[in-house]
């Protein structure tokens, strides 16, 4: 059993043989999936996969004067 723990900021780092088993590397996305008896299963998002944004409903904050805005962030 491969474990890690999760910092005071909800933060964790992926072990070494969960990054090499998945081929991880760095900016890489990874997907979450909860199972329905609430197992979380981890995995290397797809290059082409449509990745769920959690700040997708935030469309008053992308206009055009906040991408100039924000541009060099």
């Amino acid at each position: 059993m491969i474990t890690s723990k999760l910092t005071s900021k909800a933060q964790t780092t992926v072990p070494q043989p969960v990054r090499v088993a998945l081929q991880l590397k760095e900016g890489d996305a990874i997907v979450y999936t909860i199972e329905p008896d609430g197992r979380v299963l981890l995995s290397r998002a797809l290059p082409n996969q449509t990745l769920d944004d959690p700040f997708a409903t935030f469309s008053e904050w992308d206009s055009e004067a906040d991408r100039r805005a924000y541009a060099d962030l």
